[in-house]
């Protein structure tokens, strides 16, 4: 670079600018050129590319723990206590300090444990449910993304509020339910959602498809974070909160949806 202005000319940076231009090779100018660009592991920063990873690595194990909670009888009740320890230690421990792998990873092998002995009871009460749950999962959240990615779906802060009212008021129906089944109260095995019906349509459809649109919402808001996380350039640590998030989700659908199959089969 050169300059006509002598008060630059003569600064100890320009002379030290001047000095290695004349050093540099165009054979090394090219090699620097043609050298990848910096990974997330090189900047220490959240991309979309190495969350996809890491949600990639906790679905995988996920899996696997699923493959011995199907396998091994029982196991499964461990799992989901376990579980659901792991999920408000993880919300918690994100709150307050960066997100955690290990306690990511762990929730993840608890939960495939959880979900696949859940899976099996399912499947020999009403079979063929599992593959009905399975496809259907992999649906919600593709067409979510997909709607996702090409902007025709966004968090607002409306939408957000709707949906925590949404949430709470399945929670306190969901309670409820419990414990009327466990209590005796109500004898259908499915509670308030099997014995009550709208129109001859069982309660529990009908509820089951708003919460998989609360699902799909849910959805958008771990991809919205992500997103956001990429753009504020968080800590890559901050990939494994996105991960924890969409598959905290997704085994949510996944087991509202066995439900509403095994409903409709009844």
């Amino acid at each position: 670079m050169a300059t006509s202005n002598p008060a630059f000319s003569q600064t100890p940076a320009f002379q030290n600018s001047s000095a290695m231009n004349s050093t540099v090779s165009a054979e090394q100018l090219q090699e620097l050129y043609a050298s990848p660009s910096a990974t997330a592991a090189d900047t220490d920063r959240m991309t979309v590319e190495d969350t996809i990873k890491k949600t990639g690595i906790s679905f995988g194990i996920l899996v696997v723990g699923a493959l011995i909670g199907w396998v091994v009888p029982g196991l499964w009740i461990a799992g989901m206590v376990v579980g659901l320890v792991l999920a408000f230690v993880n919300i918690f421990h994100n709150r307050k300090k960066l997100p955690s792998a290990g306690l990511t990873l762990a929730y993840a092998g608890a939960q495939g444990i959880f979900i696949g002995g859940i899976s099996r009871f399912y499947e020999e009460i009403a079979s063929g449910v599992v593959v009905q749950a399975v496809l259907g999962t992999v649906v919600v959240v593709g067409v979510t993304l997909a709607l996702f990615a090409s902007g025709k779906i966004r968090a607002s802060a409306k939408a957000t509020k709707i949906w925590l009212i949404a949430m709470i008021g399945y929670v306190v129906f969901s309670l409820i339910n419990l414990v009327l089944i466990w209590t005796g109260a109500n004898s259908d095995p499915w509670g308030l959602s099997g014995s009550v019906k709208i129109f001859g349509i069982p309660l529990g459809l009908i509820i089951g498809v708003l919460v998989v649109i609360m699902c799909a919402y849910s959805l958008v808001l771990d991809f919205d974070m992500i997103q956001q996380g990429v753009k504020n350039r968080a800590p890559r640590a901050v990939g494994w909160a996105g991960a924890f998030g969409i598959m905290l989700t997704v085994i949510w659908l996944y087991l509202e949806l066995l439900r509403i199959f095994a409903i409709a089969r009844n």
